[in-house]
């Protein structure tokens, strides 16, 4: 095993382990700070609190993280630019479009009201991020050329945002409901959400990991990719899938979380430099971890109240991005 291959398969096993240790610490975390977890064990009300909210909600973070780095790692080498991030091609602005929808349409307590109806606000945040991609590509005439594809996306999350602003600006009410979306939150999330996102976080891995030798000769240059014999067109609609797939899955969920997509692979890149396949494992368990850690921070900084965890992610995730630049430029000056 070479060095690379050690420091990744030593990356990945921290990653685990950091998890893990997140998992239990999540689990003891409540309205109050830090409580007894033992207590559950004597406790029906504790036992069920930790059953049926915490650790549901610490899972149902990593998950989400997970499928954002995932995208993340994903969006930057499809489309070269180490900058990219998960909601690129308009997926954002199409899931807000569309809790604006359900909002309007349901009311604006659909967070509280029967599941049939919160499935409904859900459902209308996946499938606004997925109608966005596709118009995006439908604008960008397929996947052949990156750079309209990557133009496409800004046009369409420009639009649909505005289309958006537009339907809150007539219909008030749902302002502060939409709000909660837009500032992201793990506060809902339970098991049948979580098997959702399992599920679909499984088939976005393995179809990334597949398609990672693209991603290599992509790095390469498009000529070089060609010259490989790689079916890139078809191969590059099959990525924009599994981006607009594991979005949309962590969009639905928990809502806007914004940076961890984008600071994943980074910090991944910044330990090890190795092939796609690893990097999109390790930005995966990366940004599991990274959301997770978020989300406990947001519920014990100010206990008993909450910081919406997609503000702690902007702060944190912008804060290190900042310093990463810095550190380049200073490099780059010496």
């Amino acid at each position: 095993m070479t060095g690379t291959h050690r420091r990744a398969a030593g990356l990945g096993l921290a990653l685990l382990l950091l998890s893990l240790a997140l998992m239990v610490l999540g689990a003891g975390i409540g309205s109050t700070g830090f409580e007894n977890l033992w207590a559950a064990g004597s406790d029906p009300v504790a036992l069920q609190i930790v059953r049926d909210i915490r650790l549901p909600r610490t899972l149902g973070a990593w998950l989400a993280g997970a499928l954002l780095g995932l995208a993340g790692a994903v969006a930057q080498g499809l489309f070269r630019n180490p900058l990219a991030d998960p909601y690129l091609l308009g997926s954002a602005s199409g899931a807000s479009l569309g809790v604006a929808l359900a909002l309007r349409l349901f009311g604006v307590a659909a967070a509280g009201t029967p599941w049939a109806v919160r499935l409904g606000v859900t459902g209308a945040a996946f499938l606004g991020a997925v109608l966005a991609v596709l118009l995006t590509l439908l604008l960008a005439r397929g996947v052949q050329q990156t750079l309209r594809l990557l133009l496409a996306g800004v046009i369409v999350g420009v639009v649909l945002g505005a289309l958006k602003d537009l339907l809150t600006i007539a219909s008030a009410d749902i302002l502060q409901a939409l709000q909660g979306f837009m500032l992201g939150s793990t506060g809902l999330v339970g098991w049948s959400a979580c098997a959702v996102m399992a599920a679909l976080g499984a088939i976005c891995l393995l179809l990334g990991w597949a398609l990672a030798p693209v991603l290599d000769g992509l790095a390469l240059g498009e000529a070089t990719a060609a010259s490989l014999g790689l079916p890139l067109g078809a191969m590059r609609a099959a990525l924009v899938g599994v981006l607009a797939l594991a979005t949309g899955a962590a969009v639905a969920q928990t809502g806007l979380i914004a940076f961890v997509g984008l600071a994943a692979p980074h910090l991944v890149r910044s330990v090890v430099k190795t092939t796609h396949a690893r990097l999109i494992l390790l930005s995966t368990l990366m940004g599991g971890l990274l959301l997770m850690a978020a989300d406990l921070l947001a519920r014990w900084l100010i206990a008993p109240q909450e910081l919406p965890v997609g503000v702690l992610t902007a702060v944190l995730g912008g804060s290190y991005l900042l310093w990463l630049m810095h550190r380049r430029g200073a490099g780059a000056r010496r």
